[in-house]
């Protein structure tokens, strides 16, 4: 049996993989010589299941259905939907045009206390508009769920909305690992 990683190496295995050098355009259209690629621990499937893992006691009492966010949170749901035995839906940004022309795919959010899953939060933005839809679609939702909260206002904003925001690490986290 493997010991489990504990908080900082985690943080800095994260870290390891997803911290990037170079020159590097943000969406601000600001430049920096450092880029954090969350979708490099992403990709690591020994990593993402270790970050599942150590996810799964965040998942509040009561859950009955974990929602990624596109893009981020849907190799993050479903590998915590393994820890867990929860079912998933993965949320789209907007519902496609064909097809089911559903919002949310998979496990049905109706009448369901539903969490939300995503990779990193900074604004909130994101989870504040998918929790509103899956809302209307007569979801439940009173918590979020990430695996890093950047600690720029994203906590804040979803309590103006009713949404509890659990995090496996923060910036401070990142940045001393």
């Amino acid at each position: 049996m493997t010991t489990p990683a504990t908080h900082p190496d985690l943080a800095r295995r994260i870290r390891e993989a997803a911290l990037l050098t170079g020159r590097f355009t943000l969406r601000s259209g600001r430049t920096a010589t450092e880029y954090f690629d969350k979708y490099r621990f992403e990709a690591d499937p020994v990593l993402l299941d270790e970050i599942a893992r150590r996810m799964a006691p965040l998942v509040p009492d009561g859950t009955q259905v974990l929602a990624g966010l596109e893009m981020g949170g849907i190799p993050v749901v479903t590998a915590l939907g393994r820890h867990t035995g929860l079912p998933c839906a993965f949320v789209r940004k907007q519902a496609k045009a064909y097809g089911t022309c559903r919002l949310a795919e998979g496990a049905d959010v109706t009448g369901r206390r539903v969490l939300v899953v995503e990779d990193v939060v900074t604004s909130g933005g994101q989870i504040v508009l998918s929790t509103a839809e899956l809302r209307a679609l007569g979801a439940r939702v009173d918590a979020a769920l990430c695996v890093i909260d950047r600690a720029q206002g994203g906590t804040e904003a979803l309590a103006a909305e009713g949404i509890r925001l659990h995090a496996l690490l923060n910036a401070a986290d990142l940045s001393t690992a």
